[in-house]
């Protein structure tokens, strides 16, 4: 009868059972238990959320309001320009040359909307944006920042670039401006599209009054220098017909030669045919002419223009410079998210990180479960 020896095994590992939480190898998401934890911390959450909406509450009460006016410009049309075309077809009858009209107009309506040095001006001289000031010393860089701040917020657009149908029988600009309060906004671009409206006029009247000053002045010098031509003309008439008077004294012709019936080649230098009594008349005729263009029609048509361009009135034409399609408008909606919009996002916000503070605080005490489990094994 044979025998077996059995030796005890010191280095046998004993299985030992472990909880079913130590069984999820970490890649498997067990939703349900997931949704139970944060059901289990739903007041939590919550209590989350509602902080976070308030906060919300507090951010979109302080946070500033923006309000946005706008309006829409054309070039303005001819029947709004009747005193200027008036003026215009005036200036050109008298041979002005003066290039004005509604397309260069409302450009340069454009150019100075978009001028920080008009908009300087405008904020010196508007007691609305001025009054923020008042009571404090005024400091050249806060003007300047202010200025900055109010060039940035002010905008002109061509809406070229936004139809959608390029090809259109008429240009068109926005202008908008973006202030804290609706009627603040409204006043201010109001205010502003005046100002350069008012400019663009003074402007305008002070370039055709340019050119008509410069026509003024050389159609005076033009007179001054015919005057001088014809002056030099007298004398040359006067010195030819006394060498005249010599040659026909000279000749023994006292009378026309053409009253006698007689026929004689003339001297083409220095004429004898009205004779000598003749020719000492019209010396006497040209040496009694004081004013050289009282015989000159040319010159009385000029000096007549003169006088008409110089009664010239340009200081009391008024005009508009621009067409409203749409006059500044006044908000109704203020620009950014809305009250209740920032509540909202902010509560959801506030609840996704209540739930990942809950499933964060489950996963540490799971880990901690976990470690405390592989301690007891070992």
């Amino acid at each position: 009868m044979s025998t077996m020896d059995i030796k005890p095994q010191k280095d046998a590992v004993i299985p030992f059972p472990r909880p079913v939480q130590a069984l999820n190898d970490g890649h498997e998401i067990d939703l349900l238990a997931l949704l139970d934890i944060l059901w289990n911390a739903k007041k939590r959450i919550l209590t989350i959320a509602f902080c976070s909406a308030m906060l919300g509450l507090i951010a979109a009460l302080l946070l500033p309001q923006k309000w946005t006016s706008t309006s829409v410009i054309t070039p303005a049309e001819r029947t709004q320009l009747v005193p200027l075309n008036t003026l215009l077809a005036t200036v050109h009858v008298l041979d002005v040359d003066v290039n004005v009209d509604s397309d260069s107009i409302f450009n340069l309506f454009i150019k100075k909307f978009n001028s920080s040095v008009l908009l300087e001006e405008f904020i010196k001289s508007s007691p609305l944006l001025m009054g923020q000031f008042d009571g404090v010393k005024v400091d050249p860089m806060d003007l300047h920042r202010a200025i900055v701040s109010v060039s940035e917020k002010m905008k002109a657009v061509d809406d070229a670039g936004n139809r959608k149908e390029p090809n259109t029988a008429y240009s068109s600009w926005t202008l908008s401006f973006t202030g804290p309060q609706p009627g603040e906004a409204q006043n201010i671009l109001a205010g502003y599209t005046q100002f350069v409206a008012d400019e663009v006029v003074r402007q305008t009247l002070s370039n055709i009054h340019e050119a008509v000053a410069m026509k003024i002045q050389v159609e005076k010098q033009r007179l001054e220098l015919d005057r001088a031509q014809l002056q030099n003309a007298k004398e040359t008439k006067i010195k030819r017909l006394n060498y005249s008077l010599q040659v026909a004294k000279a000749a023994g012709i006292n009378k026309p030669v053409y009253s006698q019936g007689q026929m004689i080649k003339d001297d083409p230098d220095f004429s004898v045919t009205l004779g000598a009594d003749g020719i000492n008349k019209k010396i006497e005729i040209e040496k009694s002419i004081t004013d050289v263009s009282e015989l000159n029609a040319d010159i009385l048509n000029r000096e007549y223009r003169l006088r008409q361009i110089e009664g010239l009135n340009i200081q009391n034409i008024h005009f508009p410079v621009v067409n409203y399609q749409l006059s500044p408008s006044l908000p109704v909606k203020k620009d950014g998210p809305g009250k209740s919009l920032i509540i909202l996002l902010a509560a959801l916000m506030g609840g996704m990180v209540g739930c990942g503070v809950v499933l964060l605080q489950n996963a540490r005490e799971s880990r901690r479960t976990q470690l405390l489990l592989d301690e007891q094994m070992t």
